[in-house]
């Protein structure tokens, strides 16, 4: 007889993960903390409600596909030509610093032997923390009146060009890490087929749905149309090139970004059928994977020293990077803060790491606990470093006024 438990288990997940970020909310805290609390509360650590099954794994993929789409049409060409070379400096460093940094750490906690898969899995770890979430950073701009400055701008672009750069590095990593008996030259070699085939047709998705917004570019099946081919990308990704479905899924997003007419309305409606059911799956199963009862003493220190790599990595590599290109030491100090952050898509890239068998499911937990506590920290320290800045600036009128 066929089971209808999952329809229990959808309604549980949808409710509490409501719950809990409206409770998360309340206390200035992002929702999607709330939504992983739900799944870590009912899941395995303690009440035990939910467990992982081949429907919450399946549907979770597809909010995970969904985000990394909403995420590229969400990406904004032009503000990136702005910045220029700036921000592509300011995203390298702040991909590849936290990367040697934070994967340096998992080295030195868990080497035991000298080995490719072992270099692998601490890239990966690098990987996770190597993304900057956006939105929270800019919404603490935007509440202190900053996100049109130069370093709003700045911060704003690198964020972007930031995730370009590390779902690039993710394809290369999780082909290397998902084919043992495949030689890195041939997954380059797959990667970089990869990305002609997204140019390719890329050019001739962008005309076609260019064409088909003049007539239709505020209708459903324009939506529904730019759905299907995320995931025929996601799909083509996955099969042909041996590359992430959220690599796929995040250039067709790109791809579509500039259709002025329908972009927007195409990102509302992805965000309100993710948003409904698929996301809240996703991060209530990131959750039910954080499973605390396997936590030791080793995981809780390699968790705060984690913590303090992946918080320092993006203020040297960044700051660094903002100094060079010519900001002041405080504004490049609040551009490194700025990029502190991070969020769903850290977490979709831990998400990718346990599916590749790149992380190993006893951190898990340590990784989720520093994304969520990166994410919180970021906004008291980005508030910090501009009040010392418009203090500073204040001094110097006022002694300028005086001489």
């Amino acid at each position: 007889m066929e089971s209808y438990d999952f329809l229990l288990t959808l309604a549980i997940i949808l409710l509490s993960t409501k719950v809990f970020g409206l409770i998360t909310e309340r206390v200035h805290l992002p929702q999607v903390v709330g939504a992983i609390l739900a799944g870590v509360i009912l899941g395995p650590s303690f009440l035990g409600i939910l467990e992982q099954s081949d429907f919450l794994v399946k549907t979770s993929e597809i909010g995970v596909i969904m985000l990394m789409f909403i995420a590229g049409l969400d990406t904004d060409l032009k503000e990136i030509k702005k910045t220029g070379p700036a921000a592509c400096l300011i995203a390298t460093l702040g991909v590849f610093v936290p990367i040697l940094m934070c994967g340096g750490i998992y080295w030195l906690f868990f080497a035991d032997t000298y080995n490719f898969t072992t270099v692998i899995r601490a890239v990966f770890v690098g990987v996770v923390f190597a993304a900057t979430s956006v939105s929270i950073t800019v919404e603490t701009l935007n509440e202190m009146g900053k996100l049109k400055t130069r370093v709003g701008t700045t911060l704003l672009s690198a964020a972007i060009i930031d995730d370009i750069i590390g779902i690039v590095v993710l394809s290369i990593v999780s082909g290397l890490g998902g084919a043992e008996a495949v030689s890195p030259l041939r997954v380059i070699a797959q990667i970089l087929l990869f990305f002609v085939f997204t140019v390719v047709v890329g050019f001739g998705a962008y005309y076609l749905f260019k064409l088909v917004s003049k007539k239709h570019g505020r209708s459903r099946r324009i939506a529904i149309w730019a759905l299907a081919f995320c995931f025929i990308m996601s799909f083509c990704a996955e099969r042909f090139f041996g590359v992430a479905d959220i690599t796929g899924a995040f250039f067709a997003g790109v791809i579509l970004c500039n259709l002025s007419k329908s972009r927007q309305f195409v990102a509302k409606k992805m965000t309100v059928a993710s948003y409904m059911v698929f996301t809240p799956i996703f991060f209530a199963g990131i959750g039910i994977k954080t499973n605390l009862r396997s936590v030791t003493g080793q995981i809780i220190i390699f968790a705060a020293v984690l913590l303090i790599g992946a918080v320092i990595s993006k203020i040297i590599g960044c700051g660094l990077a903002a100094r060079i290109s010519g900001m002041s030491r405080r504004e490049s100090l609040s551009v490194g803060v700025g990029m502190v952050a991070r969020g769903e898509v850290a977490l979709m890239v831990a998400q990718k790491g346990i599916d590749a068998g790149c992380i190993a499911p006893e951190i898990f937990p340590a990784i989720v606990f520093v994304v969520i506590l990166a994410a919180l920290l970021t906004p008291g320290l980005l508030k910090l470093t501009f009040i010392n800045h418009d203090k500073h600036e204040l001094d110097i009128a006022s002694k300028e006024i005086t001489d």
